[in-house]
């Protein structure tokens, strides 16, 4: 198991079906909020993918996102948003943000994987 997947939020439900769902293909870092994970990645650590919420303490989504796409080094990582929120204004400015994708809570694994394998696809990965 050489692929991280960090996941970012502050519902340990989500937390928990997202290491379910991946653990058996993924090492599943989780972090509570985007503070965290941020901090998690300034001690040099290389996620393959990121899956985060928008709605979260301290650091919500939008602003991990502006935050990870800022540094050369994390520019290219696949980025998946989840949120509660069906707001297509949000949706927009996460993907200008450079959010690769975003899925609506509750989501459906097998799609946030096909996703995930589709913005691989894309990457040559």
């Amino acid at each position: 198991m050489d692929k991280t997947l960090l996941a970012i939020d502050d519902e340990k439900s989500i937390l928990m079906i997202l290491d379910f769902v991946f653990g058996k293909k993924y090492k599943v870092v989780q972090k509570t909020n985007g503070k965290e994970a941020t901090e998690w990645l300034q001690l040099g650590n290389m996620p393959d993918v990121i899956v985060a919420d928008m709605n979260m303490p301290e650091m919500n989504g939008f602003e991990f996102i502006l935050q990870i796409r800022s540094s050369g080094l994390y520019r290219d990582v696949p980025l998946i948003m989840l949120s509660g929120n069906e707001n297509t204004a949000d949706k927009i400015k996460c993907l200008n943000a450079g959010a690769d994708d975003y899925l609506i809570k509750p989501f459906n694994p097998e799609e946030l994987e096909a996703r995930i394998n589709n913005i691989y696809r894309r990457m040559n990965r």
